[in-house]
């Protein structure tokens, strides 16, 4: 649905296409040009019943572990419900941190000190106490994106309809400017409440306008011809990648 999954796909792309033997552990829609392997064949999302998606995470993820000890010469994890597996295995293990500094989980991750960690940024590096801490900014392939210099009479909002991402606020900015603002992303059924309250009625399809989730090609229309990218965030956002994509796209 959004950054974590976008990250894994640009990493595994980049790294076949350098030579390297990978494999990812997805579902049986996922699009890579490695091997793929699969435990459940479809995509579920947005999650019907969090208790069901937290067990077919569990499943998946000691499967895929179990799978992967065999071969691999590094096991990169991007989910802490894979950690407590690495101890029935005997391979190099990294696990990329994609969350804020959350002590319940870095309390997690301190019991298992022989796992590299790395962190996308210097600042929360800084608040982890893992021993083998180590930062690795996010990167995109700007050839994907387009770039430029020409731009229209609109800001652009992209990310989650939620309110740590406060498209709201977003809205607030554009109508104290007086300035057009094309707002994209998901609503999450868990925040339908939120987007019927406060985002919805404040869209009134001329100043304020909804274009709906953006594949890459319609980030590449936002983004490319945005005077700005706003981005009103309301949690410590680790790394956002949206914000590396409006600088591809020279905004």
């Amino acid at each position: 649905y959004g950054g974590t999954e976008l990250f894994i796909g640009n990493l595994a792309r980049e790294l076949y296409a350098r030579g390297h033997d990978v494999t990812v552990y997805g579902n049986g829609d996922s699009c890579v040009p490695c091997r793929l392997k699969w435990l459940y064949p479809h995509a579920d999302w947005p999650p019907s019943n969090a208790v069901r998606s937290q067990l077919k995470n569990v499943d998946h993820t000691a499967w895929a572990i179990h799978d992967a000890a065999g071969s691999v010469d590094v096991l990169h994890l991007n989910d802490v419900g894979g950690v407590p597996f690495t101890r029935f295995i005997d391979v190099p293990v990294v696990l990329t941190v994609h969350h804020p500094h959350e002590p319940a989980l870095s309390e997690q991750y301190v019991r298992y000190p022989d796992i590299h960690y790395v962190a996308i940024a210097h600042w929360l590096a800084r608040r982890e106490p893992m021993p083998r801490m180590h930062v690795v900014h996010h990167g995109i392939p700007t050839s994907d994106y387009c770039f430029s210099a020409e731009k229209d009479d609109y800001v652009a909002f992209l990310g989650r309809m939620v309110p740590c991402k406060a498209p709201h606020l977003a809205i607030e900015a554009a109508r104290l400017a007086g300035i057009r603002l094309k707002l994209a992303g998901e609503i999450q059924p868990m925040f339908v409440d939120y987007w019927e309250r406060q985002v919805l009625p404040l869209i009134d399809g001329r100043q304020i306008e909804y274009v709906g989730e953006a594949d890459l090609s319609i980030k590449n229309r936002l983004l490319s011809q945005a005077r700005a990218l706003l981005f009103p965030i309301q949690w410590e956002e680790p790394f956002g990648l949206v914000m590396i994509e409006a600088l591809a796209c020279g905004t």
